[in-house]
């Protein structure tokens, strides 16, 4: 691994190469937050299927194209003199000692829970930080994402269950309602109750330790698996889909997982 000496001349390379390419290159030149901000939405998602697949290659590609993004913004905020990129680094690391006093101050943490706890506590005495607990949570974040950073912030002020098995009581009385509003006709309200249980679901994989959005992917990503493999196999027997039984797909189906 580099040095820190290392790390510091890759970066400060960096930064000269951006700031030529920003000089002399058409593409670059025209660059604007807005134009950027769909990019780097991308590059973020991109990012995030390297580290779902563990591709070492790919992580550490997808890492610098976001690394770019960001440097690009403090950049364009630069020419406008209103930041750079060691505003942003200076802003960040003061950030993180401020809300890390157990590490830099006289704060006792000794779980992980314990410093999420103190972590939204500090975030609420910030100057210029959140004004209420889950104020910080993006209005634009998918749902399931959102979901979940709403309940671990109310958990970290102590709004949660006493036992994670307390939960399945609260999904049982969702799944009901869910049940009871399918035949009450009303799709408003059975929007509304298959929301609750969605919301309960993701309190249960949080409760548990699992990511709820990790665990609905790898989901996602198995049975893109195995309806590929029964696209296959029905290819094979010269079949279409739109033309076989379920009882036909569901064998291809118990086929796939048998490869797994």
């Amino acid at each position: 691994m580099h040095t820190t000496d290392d790390k510091l001349k890759a970066f400060g390379r960096f930064l000269e190469v951006l700031d030529t390419l920003r000089e002399k290159c058409p593409w670059d030149a025209k660059q604007t937050n807005d134009s950027l901000r769909p990019n780097t939405v991308e590059e973020v998602f991109e990012l995030a299927d390297a580290l779902m697949a563990d591709d070492t290659a790919n992580i550490r590609k997808e890492l610098g194209d976001v690394l770019l993004h960001v440097a690009f913004y403090a950049k364009i905020a630069s020419e406008k003199n209103q930041f750079d990129i060691a505003d942003v680094c200076n802003s960040l690391t003061d950030k993180l000692i401020f809300r890390h006093p157990h590490i830099y101050g006289d704060v006792n943490a000794d779980s992980a829970d314990q410093v999420a706890q103190n972590w939204e506590q500090i975030k609420l005495k910030e100057k210029g930080g959140n004004k209420t607990v889950l104020a910080g949570v993006p209005s634009a974040l998918p749902a399931l994402i959102k979901a979940n950073r709403i309940q671990e912030k109310a958990a970290n002020v102590g709004f949660d269950w006493d036992e994670p098995s307390q939960v399945w009581e609260k999904l049982k009385e969702e799944a009901y309602e869910v049940e009871r509003e399918i035949q009450s006709g009303s799709k408003d309200r059975l929007e509304a109750e298959f929301g609750d249980l969605l919301f309960a679901v993701v309190n249960a994989a949080r409760l548990y330790g699992v990511n709820p959005e990790n665990a609905l992917e790898r989901t996602n990503r198995k049975f893109i698996s195995r309806f590929n493999h029964i696209e296959k196999r029905a290819r094979e027997c010269g079949k279409q889909l739109k033309d076989m039984t379920l009882a036909e797909m569901d064998q291809f189906w118990n086929e796939a997982k048998t490869l797994e």
